[in-house]
């Protein structure tokens, strides 16, 4: 089977206006794209719904059946936090992959005391002379979501959750590609604190109840 591949042409913002021609693999784009729409736990609907374009589109770029307009490339490396030329390539390099090891941080909680352990890979760790596994986070539903507001060039995070000696929130942290803050919380405390308003991000938390979950923030 041949490889598909398409020529874009991209005007550089060279002052000479020179164009640079670039070949883009189309079955190697598509990998990609479905690659990074999975880790950032997105559906093809999502996804299409964040760059305006149909799931049908996104399905057919994953497939290698189609391309993405050269404008949603742009879109695209800005929903996946990449630059374009890694889109177009088809690959990570180096550099993206080591960049990419903030999403897979992993979180170890302690149950018996609430000691909590992060590692950016699988880790061998105990704690209370248990061994701990590391936690799987889950979507948040919408009626669980934390509640995010701008307040002038910051973000002021907070929850109506429970928090009772039994049931309350342990931690939230905020991670993106290069940045990871966590924010310790406690029983019959209420759930506030704030963030730099970063471009892009995701809110992880833990719920002794409910275990560990996540939601996509955006400026």
């Amino acid at each position: 089977m041949t490889e598909s591949r398409i020529s874009v042409i991209i005007k550089t913002s060279n002052c000479d206006n020179k164009r640079e021609m670039m070949n883009m693999d189309q079955k190697k784009t598509g990998e990609l794209i479905k690659r990074f729409r999975t880790e950032f736990g997105l559906t093809q609907k999502e996804l299409a719904v964040r760059i305006s374009v149909s799931d049908k589109a996104v399905s057919k770029w994953e497939t290698g059946n189609g391309c993405p307009d050269i404008s949603l490339l742009y879109a695209l490396a800005e929903v996946f936090e990449t630059d374009i030329q890694v889109l177009l390539n088809g690959e990570i390099n180096k550099n993206e992959s080591e960049k990419g090891n903030m999403k897979k941080m992993k979180f170890y909680v302690c149950k018996e005391c609430g000691n909590i352990i992060t590692a950016t890979s699988e880790a061998a760790v105990t704690c209370c002379g248990n061994k701990l596994t590391a936690s799987e986070p889950r979507k948040a539903e919408d009626s669980e979501k934390l509640k995010v507001e701008d307040i002038g060039g910051e973000w002021y995070i907070s929850s109506e959750h429970t928090m009772t000696k039994d049931h309350y929130i342990s931690f939230a942290a905020y991670q993106n590609d290069s940045s990871f803050m966590m924010f310790k919380q406690y029983p019959e405390w209420n759930l506030q604190f704030n963030l730099p308003m970063y471009r892009t991000g995701r809110l992880i938390w833990y719920c002794t109840k409910c275990g560990l979950l996540y939601q996509d923030i955006r400026s």
